[in-house]
């Protein structure tokens, strides 16, 4: 139990850690010692293996179902993904609300865990040769093109929530990349902050005899986002890996520069929805800024001593 709970509590700080833009759950796995676990209980899963699904009434199929479960190390995925789900619902509400009545004054507090993660990730790429500024060229480009959009351009259409889970949860298995960042950029954060609360909302409220309507309509966003979570871990996860081991430089060269370039993102938003009357005034943004960035120099300061390979 002790054990569990331990297991837990880290999985709660990686689910923290993943709902803030900026920051990497990835990095606190490093931090908390469960990273190497969590990596190869991942790998250990061969899509193939959910043929024994089928053939769970033959004692063949569940013997090889149950070799699965303890070479996936599933108790140990399954706690941890407690802790992440408990982490991600409740903070995300918390940002939500925020988002709503202080738009840029989160805007601010994004800006700086984001810049202040680029600065400490540029360390690890090198930038010196043609090739690899190309490289971070382009990733500035393509994720600064983003604010050239309208507002929502993307939509909230199945298919972009599908791909939007898949790219976060690849992401949050990096030391150092964050997930939600990438939800900012794809311009799905407020969307799924706020999809997940209604979820919620409505599942507690069916006990009070609520409608069930509203639970369906926002289930069925969060069950089409999990399940692109999931893909994403078993696929993306898997080519981003491949991407680090065979073209190291340039892939970290790309994350990089995308973060870089998604500091267009939040820094829009401060210039479009910045507002004295509602007490967001310029020192406050900047000061809030600045919170976000030396929390990110003190996640580095920690790890400085990890090896992010």
């Amino acid at each position: 139990m002790r054990e569990s709970f331990a297991v837990y509590l880290k999985g709660f700080m990686m689910g923290a850690a993943d709902t803030v833009p900026g920051v990497s759950g990835g990095t606190i796995a490093l931090i908390t010692g469960i990273y190497e676990r969590l990596i190869e209980a991942i790998t250990a899963f061969d899509p193939r293996d959910l043929r024994h699904v089928l053939r769970v009434h033959e004692e063949s199929g569940r013997t090889a179902l149950r070799d699965l479960f303890y070479r996936v190390d599933a108790p140990f995925l399954v706690i941890l993904g407690l802790g992440i789900a408990t982490a991600v619902i409740t903070l995300s509400r918390v940002l939500h609300s925020a988002i709503q009545q202080y738009p840029a004054l989160v805007a601010a507090f994004f800006f700086g865990l984001i810049a202040a993660s680029a600065v400490v990730l540029y360390r690890e790429v090198d930038v010196s040769t043609p090739s690899r500024l190309a490289v971070a060229t382009v990733g500035i480009v393509l994720a600064a093109s983003v604010t050239l959009l309208p507002k929502n351009a993307l939509g909230h259409s199945s298919p972009v929530v599908f791909v939007s889970g898949a790219i976060a949860v690849s992401a949050m298995v990096l030391p150092g990349v964050s997930g939600s960042f990438f939800l900012v950029v794809l311009q799905q954060y407020e969307y799924m902050t706020g999809t997940l609360k209604r979820f919620v909302d409505g599942s507690l409220s069916l006990v009070s005899g609520g409608e069930l309507q509203p639970v369906l309509e926002s289930g069925t966003v969060v069950v089409t986002f999990c399940t692109g979570m999931v893909i994403g871990l078993l696929s993306m996860s898997r080519l981003i890996d491949w991407a680090l081991d065979n073209y190291r430089a340039g892939t970290l060269t790309f994350l990089v520069s995308l973060m870089v370039g998604g500091l267009a993102v939040p820094f829009e938003e401060i210039l479009a929805k910045g507002n004295l009357s509602s007490g967001e005034s310029l020192a406050g943004i900047v000061i809030v800024a600045l919170v976000g960035g030396f929390l990110v120099l003190g996640v580095d300061y920690v790890t400085q001593d990890f090896d992010y390979a």
